[in-house]
């Protein structure tokens, strides 16, 4: 007997946010496992009764391996349950959803993936800015700044990142900021490059700030809040005051 697994991005923290398919897949779920960012309001649309289970990571506190999370999805479905996997953002968007598609074709469980809003749209939307503009940011590139230890992932292309006719997104960067900030100014951009700091988007802690990139890595250098955060850089994170 198995069962179905729907893989659920539940978007930046709004329940206002999900798609009418991910609030219909959450009804109907007999059992959720939810990450930390994706929990709060949007749990209450699960169906009564149902599993609840959090198997979130977050950077400096104790957290399951992501081959348990597998490992559980797996066995949850092989019950014969419909299990919703909740994922913060866009699932495919720095959630590991690989790792977990892969446990679930080797074990020949079904699945489906219900794409969502990613918190880069979210910041930029709240900021009230667009993420291109034709003939001054023609690319958007979303990267992280941390990898599975923390630290600024090797291998980078600061060449890329560099480029003054990109916007460019930074996940989970508020730690590593500084030293990539130093990279990039050392590359040729700009200390004076427009800097988003967007954390907590659209829940009721969000707190928007607009600097550089040279002093936001003053800033994160010395204080950085515990909330989720993302960094937007280039012309169009300057947005209006």
């Amino acid at each position: 007997m198995t069962g179905f697994v729907t893989f659920v991005s539940a978007g930046p923290g709004d329940p206002d946010l999900l798609t009418v398919k991910a609030v219909r897949a959450l009804a109907a779920a007999d059992a959720v496992l939810f990450d930390d960012l994706s929990s709060g309001p949007i749990l209450a649309l699960a169906k009564p009764g149902a599993d609840m289970v959090g198997v979130g990571k977050r950077a400096g506190r104790a957290s399951p391996k992501q081959d348990h999370v597998s490992r559980l999805l797996v066995d949850y479905a092989l019950t014969g349950a419909r299990v919703v996997r909740l994922k913060s953002g866009d699932s495919g968007i720095f959630g590991r959803l690989e790792e977990e598609l892969t446990a679930l074709r080797e074990a020949g469980v079904p699945y489906e993936i219900i794409p969502g809003v990613t918190a880069a749209s979210a910041a930029a939307a709240a900021a009230g800015i667009p993420l291109t503009r034709r003939q001054h940011a023609q690319r958007v590139q979303f990267i992280t700044a941390a990898d599975t230890t923390g630290e600024l992932p090797p291998g980078l292309n600061l060449g890329a990142l560099a480029d003054p006719l990109a916007t460019t997104v930074i996940y989970m960067g508020k730690r590593t900021f500084p030293a990539l900030a130093k990279a990039l100014i050392e590359r040729g951009l700009s200390p004076d490059t427009p800097a988003l700091l967007a954390e907590a988007v659209s829940t009721p802690e969000q707190s928007l700030h607009r600097t550089t990139i040279a002093a936001l890595a003053e800033r994160l250098g010395e204080d950085r809040s515990p909330l989720p955060g993302l960094i937007i850089f280039g012309s169009l994170a300057e947005g209006t005051a």
